[in-house]
């Protein structure tokens, strides 16, 4: 059962910010968002901007399969080891539950090859495996006011992706995107994603994560987020018009991706990587 096309709203504001308790634990932590007000997301194969986000995909898992990394390997990447500490000081077994970009990864190394879902799933895909980092596409047309990522209460309702007549509730203390309404829409940081959020084909309102644990890693989710704007900007069939990306940490833990008017500061790389996208 896929999400029902909606018509977005592209002056609804929706703060987005990091609870300070989970910055004190992991100091390194920095999350790089990218709104998409409108995108017409297609289905694997309608069309030539599918087929360019597919063909992004298979070039990242074939530089993966090229390079031969093992399981072990894997784990011992400087961006995945950080983000195997990170769930262990927040009281998750990263060997149970790995982060996405992990789960990914592992996959890939296998020798094996990811499904391909739409134009928007398939480019984050693509873009987390090159860059080694979790990255996600939701849309959050059902959500206003507010998105925290923080630790649960244990009260909030998640609905497992795929199966929206399911419902579950995090553990307390587990880290979770987490709106106004009390529902979770990630379990276990970015372990999995719930299906409220999913991305589907149709016109959606999207909201577009790249997460780091290590430090140092601001600098590696700058450049994804610009990989991620300029294929947006590239894809002129689908009519995306990326905002300009924001970049979430301890220092400036809370803002709106939304907003329509938002300065963009003397030397910020995303300029430089819009310019050229054009």
């Amino acid at each position: 059962m896929q999400n029902a096309p909606h018509t977005p709203g592209d002056a609804r504001p929706l703060t987005v910010s990091i609870d300070p308790r989970l910055t004190e634990r992991v100091p390194g932590y920095v999350l790089g968002l990218i709104a998409v007000p409108a995108i017409d997301v297609v289905g694997t194969g309608a069309g030539p901007d599918a087929v360019d986000t597919g063909a992004r995909l298979t070039a990242a898992e074939d530089a993966l399969h090229a390079a031969g990394p093992g399981t072990a390997e894997v784990s011992a990447l400087p961006a995945i080891a950080a983000w195997r500490e990170a769930y262990r000081v927040v009281g998750v077994n990263p060997n149970k539950y790995p982060c996405a970009a992990e789960s990914v990864l592992r996959r890939v190394a296998k020798g094996a090859r990811l499904p391909r879902i739409n134009s928007l799933v398939d480019l984050c895909n693509a873009v987390s495996l090159a860059s080694r980092l979790p990255v996600a596409s939701c849309d959050v047309g059902s959500l206003q006011g507010a998105l925290e990522v923080r630790p649960a209460h244990g009260a909030e309702v998640f609905t497992p992706l795929g199966s929206p007549g399911t419902t579950e509730h995090p553990e307390p203390g587990e880290v979770i995107y987490a709106d106004e309404r009390g529902r979770a829409h990630s379990r276990r940081w970015n372990w999995r994603q719930g299906d409220v959020v999913r991305t589907d084909a149709g016109r959606r309102r999207l909201l577009l994560t790249v997460e780091a644990a290590h430090e140092g890693g601001r600098a590696e989710v700058e450049e994804a987020l610009a990989r991620l704007a300029a294929a947006l900007t590239a894809l002129e069939g689908l009519g995306a018009a990326p905002g300009h990306p924001l970049l979430l940490d301890r220092a400036v833990p809370a803002g709106d991706p939304f907003a329509p008017h938002r300065a963009v500061l003397p030397g910020d790389p995303f300029a430089t990587a819009s310019a050229a996208a054009r």
